[in-house]
């Protein structure tokens, strides 16, 4: 299964064994997504959250 990657347009790729809350990135932009799959089996690209450094703050 592919997506459309909402930055470029470009095509995000689903494995068929992803599971809910994989991270999967579109193979133009490299912009990540985390895979949202509910109970029928619908999938959603929601943005990635990177995590930053705090660097002790």
């Amino acid at each position: 299964m592919e997506l459309q990657c909402e930055q470029c347009g470009g095509q995000v790729k689903i494995p068929e064994d992803a599971v809910s809350g994989e991270i999967v990135a579109c193979k133009d932009c490299g912009v990540e997504y985390e895979a949202i799959i509910d109970k029928q089996g619908t999938v959603e690209l929601k943005s990635a959250e990177s995590v930053g450094e705090d660097w002790g703050e």
